[in-house]
């Protein structure tokens, strides 16, 4: 009897056990399926596809005509663009379809942390392209800079270049940080002090370099007023 008992027990458990091994294989199953066609997929798109087709389009050559490769070099790396941007089709893809597979599986809280990386991943697109903008912008604004001053016959011609390169980088760096949500708080009372800084010394650059022109202004008007 006592014996009869127990293989019952042991007979139950087992078939527990199965039912929810037969319960678990499908959604397995199904969730492996998901990641091998998402690697499949992500391989046709960002390297099948949009690499290939940046190539074809020389983006390289156009960030090269933009002035970018030189500070890749310094870094020791080089710049592929088209590459990157690939990479960065093919993981968005890979991690959109692991967030299908963890739900097949009810991983929920592994399913909340891919949501957050994947919606990160516009904010890098946006930090990367304002970095872009703010070098291309700050090699035109150097160049402008440093010959408007050797235009006017004045010294230090490339240390202003220098200073317009540095502000508009620096600025640029500052908005890729704030668009990254990386101590926004703090980033954006840099900013403000980093506004308030230039327009105090541009207030302070005019009104000592204009004092006496406007003390000029001001006798010439005594005279006008006296003489009439």
């Amino acid at each position: 009897m006592i014996a009869q008992n127990w293989t019952d027990v042991v007979v139950a458990s087992l078939q527990r056990l199965w039912d929810g091994v037969a319960s678990v294989v499908p959604s397995l199953v199904g969730a492996l399926v998901i990641i091998i066609v998402g690697l499949v997929v992500a391989y046709v798109l960002g390297t099948l596809v949009v690499e290939k087709i940046l190539e074809a389009l020389k983006f390289d050559a156009l960030l090269q005509k933009l002035g970018l490769s030189p500070y890749f070099e310094r870094g020791g790396l080089q710049m592929k663009g088209a590459r990157f941007v690939g990479r960065l089709v093919y993981w968005f893809v890979v991690i959109s379809f692991l967030l299908a597979a963890s739900d097949v599986l009810g991983l929920y809280a592994f399913s909340a942390f891919l949501k957050d990386v994947l919606f990160y991943i516009p904010n890098v697109i946006v930090a990367v392209l304002i970095m872009v903008a703010a070098v291309v912008v700050a090699n035109f604004v150097r160049k402008v800079a440093s010959a408007s001053v050797m235009s006017a016959k004045l010294h230090a011609a490339h240390f202003v270049g220098s200073m317009a390169w540095w502000a508009i980088v620096i600025f640029g760096l500052l908005t890729a940080l704030v668009q990254l949500n990386v101590a926004v708080s703090v980033i954006n009372t840099v900013i403000t002090g980093f506004v308030a800084m230039l327009a105090l010394a541009g207030g302070l650059a005019f009104g000592l370099g204009g004092k006496d022109y406007a003390a000029a202004l001001i006798n010439r008007l005594r005279e006008t007023t006296g003489s009439r």
